[in-house]
């Protein structure tokens, strides 16, 4: 159960943090100097966990020599990801509804993504979920 439930809570936890700090951003920083800083902590604090965690030899450059087009993607993805939510929060929007509106949208999308490159069944339940959701959207962003 504890390997279920402790990347759930890593993901809920660092997500709440993360937007407590874009809604935090100073308006007068530059967005993509803050993205900087951003990155720099991120990319020291993985390199020095790649090299504390265990887990045999570490040869970074191997590793990197076996990524593929996934790595460098998600890459650009976070950058969108973070700028958004810069820009959400800038917009003016409130953070009690700016990040459930995203999510809410996100999760019929990969609703669609599943089912169209995953080949994931689509549920009768999951449609009326997936409407829920578009209600919910309706509801909360008025």
């Amino acid at each position: 159960m504890w390997n279920l439930l402790w990347p759930m809570l890593l993901v809920v936890g660092s997500n709440t943090i993360y937007n407590i700090c874009a809604k935090s951003t100073p308006t007068h920083l530059n967005s993509f100097a803050a993205l900087t800083i951003n990155y720099v902590v991120a990319a020291a604090l993985s390199l020095a966990l790649y090299y504390l965690m265990p887990g045999g030899e570490k040869h970074l450059l191997q590793e990197i020599s076996k990524a593929n087009w996934a790595p460098v993607v998600m890459g650009l993805s976070v950058v969108g990801l973070e700028l958004g939510n810069i820009f959400i929060y800038r917009a003016g929007w409130k953070i009690s509804v700016a990040s459930l509106v995203a999510n809410l949208a996100l999760a019929c999308i990969l609703v669609v993504v599943g089912v169209l490159l995953y080949r994931e069944v689509l549920t009768v339940r999951q449609v009326l979920g997936m409407g829920a959701c578009v209600v919910g959207i309706l509801l909360i962003s008025r």
